[in-house]
């Protein structure tokens, strides 16, 4: 692993829509909205009501303000943690998340085959090792590799042999590469979900030693810590970011923590960690994958309304989803 220190995407319309306030919204997209009410991977309950606050937040009248076409596919089925058997200490619920991350990949290939982007809301981020699956499916079908952008304080690499936790929230990237565990690995029947190459860690500063060791197995080179966003900046990172996820992949998928912001402005997350990207700097790098024109999913994830603040984190949510979908400044 080399830290840094430093194919086509989906038919759009070629329309300009004019937004209110003098934003212009492009490219025009049809979005499907996919809730995900997801809260067993994560030990600090309320995630599973994020979905529910960034609906409540705006979220589908913002992005139709913009020009798309958006419809709003309901919620995945999610069992409730306190009827089901906790299973394996090392990946608690591991059973009944992998179940759900299957449902939730159904439903985001329905989406891609429609010719709709989807739009997930969680939940906690294991759920991405279902949304992920969705996007790879549908383009492994069509020939294609997908890249992925994870945004997040933490790794998400770890396995049930190295979490110091059993919380699966910690495993879903480690899963889509590969590295296990086996029942989110082996989603709709094929591993990895993206080459090493393509996937791409941005605003870590939380990582446990043994998910060090986890992405040096699984072959990433690219690792965009907090410090190097702080050295050289959000643009830099993210232009560099974006050429690795869409090097011989049809274009990306965006898994978004909202915990990767600094909890300053983005308080009600389940595991906050001090000194994250700012509110601009947020925005910034929405911006910069719209311009690039090349997003094949967006997922939101870890909004806990519980330990919000007036709901602040949610709306900061539904404005950075209409930034990646192309609000502009002017």
């Amino acid at each position: 692993m080399t830290t840094r220190h430093s194919s086509s995407a989906p038919a759009l319309s070629t329309s300009q829509p004019q937004a209110k306030g003098g934003a212009q919204a492009l490219p025009t997209r049809s979005i499907r909205m996919i809730g995900v009410p997801l809260d067993m991977g994560a030990s600090r309950r309320g995630v599973d009501m994020g979905p529910s606050a960034v609906r409540v937040a705006g979220l589908e009248k913002r992005l139709e303000m913009l020009g798309h076409h958006v419809t709003d596919a309901g919620n995945i089925r999610v069992e409730i943690a306190e009827t089901q058997a906790v299973g394996n200490k090392n990946a608690r619920y591991l059973k009944q998340i992998a179940e759900t991350c299957t449902r939730t990949a159904e439903a985001v290939a329905a989406a891609l085959e429609e010719g709709a982007t989807p739009l997930v809301l969680g939940g906690d981020h294991s759920l991405a090792a279902g949304s992920v699956s969705g996007v790879a499916e549908f383009h492994r079908r069509h020939g294609q590799k997908i890249g992925l952008l994870w945004i997040d304080a933490h790794a998400d690499i770890n396995t049930p042999e190295t979490s110091p936790s059993g919380n699966v929230h910690g495993m879903p990237l480690a899963a889509l590469l590969g590295l296990g565990p086996e029942k989110l690995s082996n989603i709709v029947g094929f591993a990895p979900k993206v080459a090493a190459e393509n996937a791409v860690l941005i605003g870590v500063r939380d990582v446990d030693a043994a998910e060090r060791e986890n992405i040096r197995r699984a072959g990433m080179a690219e690792v965009y810590t907090m410090r190097d966003i702080d050295e050289r900046g959000m643009r830099a990172v993210m232009e560099e970011a974006l050429r690795a996820a869409g090097r011989g992949t049809a274009g990306y998928h965006v898994s978004l923590d909202m915990d990767w912001i600094d909890p300053e402005n983005a308080p009600g997350v389940g595991t906050p960690v001090r000194g994250g990207a700012t509110y601009r700097e947020a925005h910034l790098a929405m911006e910069i994958i719209a311009d690039h024109g090349r997003l094949l999913g967006f997922e939101i994830v870890e909004v806990n309304p519980v330990i919000d603040e007036h709901n602040r984190t949610a709306d900061l949510a539904v404005e950075l989803a209409c930034s990646v979908f192309g609000k502009k400044i002017l």
